[in-house]
């Protein structure tokens, strides 16, 4: 055991841990949810330490020794050594100033062995003094949840939304000549084709990935140098400077210095909006998979005009049973990513004065909606989209069943004509083309060119 002391007194910590005495604290004031930091918000963290560290040590501002130090701490942390050490839950104290310090006792307690001393000897590397020189909790994390952000979206939602945009594409050429029946109001509609269906997703979803990466061009404006309260107090001049485009390198994106830090530190808008255009994808991932689910649905007593992939049984007592899990996941995701879109609007109304204290939940919402939504979209893509086969000969039957070819007939023998077919092919079971040639409303040969459902279903 090794003994630490802060402002309210000393406790014991295990030697072999890496926090200190008010992780500790932390720990035992939130036992909450036992929900940890998430990786890349961690890695966001501690992105943010190392270049202050390098700019700090540049301006002479701790000693070069030190800064070495951290940075290598900072560099080993990265390629993911010590990463149990962030044991904050995310429910936490206000801000994220719990979390915040965990992070700076970890690289200073890290720094000291690499320099050959002791942990807990606070002496040479302290975690406020060095590690968090010139920054608070106030312009730190506010900075982390936006590059958190930014690695969860380059990583992991923007790689999946490209491909299943290009997948559907792909399906939707593969798909062009069938046509099948459209449907509105869960109605016969006017015959379409399957293959604009799957283009028409895959629109969508281009549509959606344009709204994001808009959304996402405010994260690049970064409070760090705000310190306490967006003043700047007790940072270097080059300061700000230095540790965005240390910044900017390590993150391979043009980031730069907020015009107002203050603005920067008080308002959470740049959350809210992202988290917007979240929720917007969300909410048709969940039309589109519910359109998948009814496309598929049967095999027997359903539209089952797709086949979806089966990848597991899916019943406990129904042999042969395979249902569409993949689709029926990608809506339950989609519900929580819904959700935390709420909490973090709640929360982005939450701050007072100079300060929002609800960072710590944004942090959380937002970063984990980014990625299990990207990795909802990859596997929807490549467990189900990709693998769809169509039932042509259900495409066609419906198409050609369908009641809503009489509209194209309107042109023709006029709108209340064409309405008292349909009612009378629905009440006899005679086909659309029986009546019209039975009562002579037209010849055969119109009534094909009418009917012709290629025709009909081709984008005009």
């Amino acid at each position: 055991m090794r003994t630490e002391k802060d402002s309210m007194g000393e406790r014991q910590l295990p030697d072999d841990v890496y926090y200190g005495i008010q992780t500790l604290r932390a720990t035992e004031n939130f036992p909450i949810s036992g929900i940890k930091p998430l990786p890349t918000y961690v890695d966001a963290c501690i992105l943010i330490k190392k270049a202050a560290a390098i700019a700090h040590g540049k301006l002479n501002c701790i000693p070069q020794d030190v800064s070495g130090a951290i940075v290598q701490a900072a560099d080993e942390i990265l390629k993911g050594k010590l990463r149990d050490q962030f044991v904050v839950d995310i429910y936490q104290a206000g801000a994220g100033t719990s979390h915040h310090m965990n992070v700076n006792e970890v690289l200073a307690n890290r720094a000291l062995e690499i320099l050959g001393d002791a942990k807990g000897n606070y002496q040479r590397v302290n975690p406020n003094d060095h590690v968090n020189y010139g920054q608070s909790t106030n312009d730190v994390i506010p900075t982390a949840i936006r590059l958190g952000s930014l690695l969860a979206l380059e990583h992991t939602l923007y790689p999946a939304l490209k491909a299943t945009i290009s997948t559907l594409e792909e399906k939707a050429t593969e798909f062009q000549d069938i046509v099948k029946s459209g449907r509105t109001h869960l109605q016969d509609a006017v015959p379409v084709r399957l293959g604009e269906t799957f283009r028409a997703w895959a629109q969508i979803y281009r549509d959606h990935l344009h709204r994001l990466e808009t959304a996402a061009k405010d994260l690049q404006q970064l409070g760090i140098g705000g310190s306490a309260t967006g003043t700047g107090l007790n940072t270097h001049p080059q300061y700000r400077e230095e540790v965005v485009n240390h910044l900017s390198e390590f993150m391979g994106v043009s980031l730069s210095s907020a015009p107002h830090l203050m603005a920067a530190m008080q308002s959470l808008s740049p959350f809210v909006n992202v988290s917007g255009a979240l929720r917007n994808i969300a909410q048709d991932c969940v039309k589109i998979s519910h359109d998948l689910r009814l496309m598929d649905s049967g095999p027997k007593t359903g539209l089952k005009e797709i086949e979806l992939p089966p990848v597991q049984p899916g019943s406990s007592i129904m042999p042969g049973k395979y249902n569409p899990v993949i689709a029926e996941m990608t809506s339950m995701v989609s519900f929580q990513v819904m959700g935390y879109d709420s909490a973090i609007a709640l929360a982005a109304q939450g701050g007072q004065l100079e300060l929002n204290v609800m960072m710590p939940l944004v942090a959380y919402d937002l970063i984990h909606s980014i990625e299990i939504l990207g990795n909802t979209l990859q596997t929807l893509t490549d467990r189900c989209l990709k693998e769809i086969q169509p039932r042509r000969d259900r495409c066609q039957n419906y198409a050609e069943a369908s009641l809503a070819l009489v509209t194209a007939l309107n042109p023709h023998i006029g709108y209340l004509n064409a309405a008292a077919l349909a009612k009378e092919s629905l009440e006899t079971g005679k086909s659309l083309r029986e009546l019209v040639l039975e009562k002579n409303l037209m010849t055969e040969e119109a009534l094909a060119q009418v009917l012709n459902l290629e025709d009909m279903s081709q984008q005009q």
